[in-house]
């Protein structure tokens, strides 16, 4: 079975008790929830010795699920690149929502990841761009949110290898809200949903579509590319 570790930083649930009445078990406890269903779940927080992401623990990790907002600058360095490294090697990473302004999506993406926002209560809705892809296995033409943060375009990442999700909002606004990234051997999925005020975890099609994604993001049994210096293949003859 796929070991998933739920990343979160935990802090709105904290000072915010509108977010601790959403969530009482922390946005992390309702996406360990439904995702121990199909898989072997762990989850860490930020203020967790080492931020809970241990060489052992990610060693031990085949996907990581990352969810971060207030504090983006308190994530060490040192586990980042660590997370990097492992991501390179091969383990999947599934970023939520505002987890686009982390160090560790921001590092992987090689740009700000910046965006436009607004917090009013708008109607969001995800088209499925790609429906042949296997994120989007299950789901239909859309999924509709009743309340949900408006992100909009430009969205300064990369071009996705495959973009599988649109939204649009009520205000008028669109933007890429699911795309695949791949970096060294590891698979990356970008799903925008999830703002702390509204309980968006708790749909069964965005359920659907992150334990898709984890399904998908799993590491593949590739050989570990061998880089440098090369004997040649074959013998070379003299010109």
């Amino acid at each position: 079975m796929l070991k998933v570790t739920v990343w979160n930083e935990n802090r709105h649930e904290q000072k915010n008790p509108l977010v601790k009445e959403v969530y009482p078990q922390g946005i992390h406890g309702a996406l360990a929830s439904f995702l121990s269903e199909d898989f072997t779940v762990r989850t860490a927080t930020l203020d967790d010795p080492s931020h809970g992401l241990t060489d052992d623990v990610l060693t031990d990790t085949d996907v990581l699920v990352w969810w971060g907002h207030l504090a983006h600058d308190e994530v060490s360095d040192e586990i980042v690149e660590k997370v990097k490294q492992r991501v390179l090697d091969g383990m999947g990473l599934i970023v939520l929502h505002s987890g686009h302004f982390s160090k560790i999506f921001k590092t992987l993406m090689g740009t700000t990841c910046d965006l436009k926002w607004r917090e009013a209560d708008e109607t969001e809705r995800l088209w499925v761009v790609d429906p042949g892809h296997p994120i989007a296995e299950g789901i239909g033409e859309y999924i509709e949110l009743e309340k949900e943060e408006m992100y909009g375009e430009h969205f300064d990442i990369p071009a996705p290898d495959h973009l599988v999700f649109v939204s649009w909002f009520e205000g008028g606004e669109v933007f890429r809200s699911g795309c695949t990234f791949h970096r060294g051997k590891g698979k990356i999925f970008y799903f925008r949903p999830g703002h702390e005020t509204y309980p968006t975890y708790y749909n069964k099609e965005v359920q659907r579509v992150i334990t898709n994604a984890v399904q998908w993001a799993k590491p593949t049994a590739l050989p570990k590319p061998v880089y440098g210096n090369a004997k040649p293949l074959q013998e070379i003859k003299a010109k």
